[in-house]
């Protein structure tokens, strides 16, 4: 039997502050459209803001309906708009947010499986990496790339 090591490089945040502006500009979007996400089952409000190679920035939040899975999360509310509005445009990062009855989260929302692919098709799709932020309370994480958080993708490769 082989074993194989997989590390992920986690940069932690203890405020927004300590972000660097454009990813401050990109977390504050993310935080303000969190508040118009439609979210009326699980009331957990989440808002994600792309950063685009154009400039660009655009949003989105999740959409939630009766009849699950019907809805969309908010990462690729934002990131389909983004890849149907501005085809040639590659995405340089996305910040994720979420609030539960209007205050932020505690620990950092992390995207579900689906988000992850669709992110991690996105990098393939430019072949740039997508730096991700991940807000919350207590801590923002900041990754360098979608494979940090989905290390072992599928992709085209394992047509």
């Amino acid at each position: 039997m082989k074993t194989t090591e997989i590390r992920i490089l986690v940069y932690e945040f203890e405020s927004i502050d300590e972000l660097p502006v454009n990813d401050q500009k990109l977390l504050i979007e993310a935080r303000r459209i969190t508040s118009l996400a439609y979210a009326p089952y699980s009331g957990f409000h989440v808002g994600a803001a792309v950063q685009l190679g154009n400039g660009q920035l655009l949003t989105g939040n999740n959409q939630e309906n009766s009849a699950y899975p019907s809805g969309l999360c908010a990462e690729r509310v934002a990131l389909f708009y983004a890849n149907a509005n501005y085809p040639d445009s590659e995405v340089e990062s996305i910040a994720i947010s979420a609030a539960k009855n209007g205050v932020l989260v505690n620990e950092p929302v992390k995207p579900c499986g689906s988000c992850r692919q669709a992110l991690a098709e996105a990098e393939v799709r430019f072949g740039k990496p997508i730096r991700i932020i991940l807000d919350g309370q207590d801590t923002i994480m900041v990754l360098d790339s979608v494979e940090s958080l989905l290390p072992l993708s599928f992709s085209k490769d394992s047509l």
